[in-house]
């Protein structure tokens, strides 16, 4: 009997009915996210885990015969930081997906890794509360996957990542024990900070099995400014003259014409028609403060070169905006496969990096889409691959990516803001990291995962 025949059999004894699929095409369909051109292998089987305890099981099991394990949530990353290698077990989390406590006093909520985002939100929302992190797959992701990639998203540029609202874990380590770090108290510096070390980990230190997330009280409704710009370089001077007045939106996004064109041809919404880059700012702040730095975002738009600039007085028509902004990426992806960047520069050099961005574009001849949490310097360039295999384009695919992380840490940024290294940006992260720096964090995970059984290949490669 196999390895893998032998865990298999070993993982049916101890787990319940139905937790086991070794069915080849089901495993496959749940071996790897929407990272195009991440590889990723055959597991020899899939565990649906619904309890901590079965997680334990399953690490334990998979430690004994030192066979990796490669946990996933919702499948939505874009690094490919969820895919399978051969012959390992694949730890779906998604099944675990109960908010366990909501507390009001505290301001916080006790959730499983399966727990949709929106569904937190709209669920603390009851409460008058909210939990700010919202990437633009928030009504498809979990909390589990938001934790492992410090996810960030539209709001963040004021309200800041997942990292920031994460109180405790419970986490099943390499050595399959069960342990709880961090604190539900508004203070807490008892020991090393281990919930920011396993906070964007991408499953390469311990397996997140309960989260404890702190929330805030729901804002004040919003202002929506929106901008045209005839190029992507007017809006990135735009987005640094936000910054320059000192006024924080709560969001500030940016698309340039070749994802308002893919949108347009989806659903029809008129975007082309007044510019070639979008620029959508969101203001929040108590009256009168918020009328006011509208106003002064409508005026700073326009003296950046903005085609037209105006405050929305339509709450459907700002909230259509902000949709259009999260139907950019698949709106794309019906035109071919979608290789995602995720750079973030200082504001300051978000000109200088959009017009890098256009001139890789015109080096290697590919097309590369923007759009942007451009309020604090978090660009993803999306470059458009072709449907069928053609190998020139991807090389020169394959260039245009590098170049673009390149020019992003000449410019004192970094090679990923909130997708995480997965596959994808092994090779950026060791002209980000020094040889010291990279020694370090090898030296970790080998504290926390001895057998590196641990979603293996990932990050450090």
């Amino acid at each position: 009997m196999s390895a893998a025949d032998t865990v298999i059999q070993d993982l049916q004894t101890e787990l319940a009915e139905g937790r086991v699929i070794t069915d080849a095409d089901v495993a496959r369909s749940l071996s790897r996210d929407q990272a195009a051109g991440a590889p990723a292998g055959e597991p020899a089987a899939v565990v649906r885990a619904r309890s901590t305890d079965e997680v334990r099981r399953v690490v334990e099991i998979c430690l004994r015969h030192r066979i990796p394990v490669v946990p996933r949530g919702a499948g939505t990353g874009l690094s490919g930081g969820a895919n399978a290698i051969d012959g390992c077990v694949v730890l779906s989390l998604e099944a675990m997906s109960e908010i366990l406590e909501i507390n009001p006093l505290e301001r916080l909520a006790v959730v499983q890794p399966g727990v949709v985002n929106d569904a937190l939100r709209a669920a603390v929302a009851e409460h008058g509360l909210w939990y700010p992190p919202d990437p633009a797959s928030s009504p498809w992701s979990t909390l589990g996957g938001n934790v492992a990639t410090n996810a960030g998203g539209v709001c963040c540029v004021k309200y800041g990542v997942t990292g920031e609202y994460v109180l405790e874990l419970e986490v099943v380590t390499g050595s399959a024990d069960v342990v709880r770090i961090g604190r539900r108290t508004a203070k807490g510096v008892a020991g090393y900070d281990l919930v920011s070390l396993l906070v964007g980990s991408e499953g390469t230190l311990g397996i997140v099995t309960e989260i404890t997330v702190r929330l805030r009280s729901l804002p004040s409704p919003p202002i929506t400014v929106a901008g045209f710009f005839p190029s992507l370089v007017t809006a990135g001077t735009a987005v640094r003259a936000v910054g320059a007045a000192g006024i924080t939106p709560s969001a500030l996004e940016l698309m340039d014409r070749y994802c308002l064109r893919a949108v347009d041809d989806w659903k029809q919404m008129g975007l082309t028609a007044a510019g070639d880059v979008l620029l959508l700012a969101r203001v929040d702040d108590p009256e009168p403060t918020c009328t006011a730095h509208a106003e002064t975002i409508v005026e700073l738009f326009r003296a950046s070169g903005a085609c037209w600039a105006e405050r929305s007085t339509d709450a459907g028509e700002a909230d259509a905006l902000f949709a259009a902004r999260r139907l950019a990426y698949p709106a794309l992806e019906r035109l071919g496969p979608v290789i995602t960047e995720d750079v973030c520069v200082p504001k300051g050099h978000v000109p200088e990096m959009l017009a890098r961005i256009e001139a890789l574009a015109a080096r290697h001849g590919v097309q590369i889409a923007n759009i942007a949490h451009a309020g604090d310097g978090n660009l993803h360039p999306l470059i458009i691959g072709p449907p069928d295999d053609d190998e020139d384009l991807w090389l020169r695919i394959h260039a245009a990516f590098d170049g673009i992380l390149d020019a992003a840490l000449s410019l004192g940024g970094t090679i990923t803001g909130e997708h995480g290294v997965g596959l994808l940006k092994r090779g950026g992260l060791v002209n980000e990291l020094s040889p010291t720096v990279m020694s370090m964090h090898r030296a970790i995970k080998a504290a926390l995962d001895p057998a590196g059984i641990l979603n293996p290949g990932k990050i450090f490669g």
